[in-house]
C-alpha cells in the first residue's frame, strides 16, 4: 500500500468524513483489520478561511505549503487536499511539496463524464462556483457547468461557512438547497455537483430530482485508488 498525505481540517467536519471513506475503502478492497495508510496534517481552519474571504490566497498557500512540505518528509507519496476550495493552490500545492495531487474536481468530472453527463450544476464556496480554477477544469473535462444566480450563491456559501463548517445542520437551510437545486435543473443541469465537501452533510439523493455527485466519496475513492492502485 502506497501512503497518502491528507491535508485536512477545512473544515474538520469534513475531513472526518474522508477518513471514514478512505478506510471503508480500503477494508472494502482487502477486507480483514486492513485500513488506510496515511498521512493527515489537519490545519487550523479559522486563518485559512480569513485569507480566503480576505482574498489573500498567498497566505493560504504558505500555510498549506508549510504542511504538505512535512507530509511529504513524513514519507507520503501523494497529497490529497480535503477541500473543494483550497484546490485555487492546487499546482502551487504539487510544486511546493514535489507530491503529485489528486484533483478533486478531476476525479469528479471524469465521473460524471462516465455517466453520459454533459450539463451540471455546481453548488459549492462562491469561490468554487465563481472563479475559474474548478468551473475551468470541468470545462476542459467536457462539461457545462451551471451556478445559481447571485443572490443564491451567497445563500449557499453563508450556509457553509456559518453552519455546516461548524457541525450546524439546520432544515431551513436544507429547504434552501433544496430550492437551488431545483432552480439548477430548470436550467438544464442533468445533475448536480455538491462541490463543497460539507455539502453531503445537509442534502442527499431525496432532495434532489436528478443525480447528486458527492466530491468527497469521489475524492476518497480516488484516494483509496492510489494507495491500492
Amino acid at each position: 500500500m502506497r501512503t497518502l498525505g491528507v491535508l485536512g481540517g477545512m473544515s474538520w467536519t469534513s475531513t472526518e468524513s474522508y477518513y471514514r471513506l478512505l478506510n471503508e475503502g480500503v477494508v472494502a478492497r482487502l477486507g480483514g483489520l486492513h485500513s488506510a495508510q496515511l498521512l493527515l496534517h489537519s490545519v487550523d481552519f479559522d486563518p485559512v478561511a480569513q485569507a480566503q474571504h480576505d482574498g489573500d490566497w498567498d497566505a493560504t498557500l504558505t500555510i498549506l505549503s508549510k504542511a504538505a512540505q512535512g507530509l511529504a518528509r513524513g514519507g507520503a507519496e501523494a497529497l490529497l487536499i480535503a477541500t473543494n476550495t483550497m484546490h485555487k493552490v492546487a499546482d502551487e500545492l504539487e510544486e511546493a511539496s514535489g507530491l503529485p495531487v489528486l484533483h478533486i474536481a478531476d476525479a469528479t468530472a471524469d465521473a460524471i463524464v462516465a455517466d453520459g453527463v454533459s450539463s451540471v450544476g455546481l453548488l459549492a464556496t462562491a469561490f468554487t462556483m465563481e472563479q475559474d480554477f474548478y468551473v475551468g477544469r470541468l470545462r476542459a473535462k467536457g462539461l457545462d457547468a451551471i451556478v445559481p444566480d447571485a443572490p443564491a450563491r451567497a445563500e449557499v456559501h453563508r450556509i457553509i461557512y456559518d453552519e455546516l463548517c461548524r457541525d450546524v445542520v439546520l432544515d431551513a437551510s436544507r429547504d434552501t438547497y433544496r430550492d437551488v437545486i431545483a432552480s439548477l435543473v430548470d436550467q438544464g443541469a442533468e445533475a448536480v455537483i455538491l462541490g463543497c465537501t460539507e455539502i453531503t452533510l445537509l442534502v442527499g439523493a431525496p432532495d434532489s430530482t436528478v443525480p447528486l455527485y458527492d466530491t468527497t466519496r469521489i475524492h476518497a475513492a480516488a484516494g483509496v485508488e492510489f494507495m491500492l492502485g
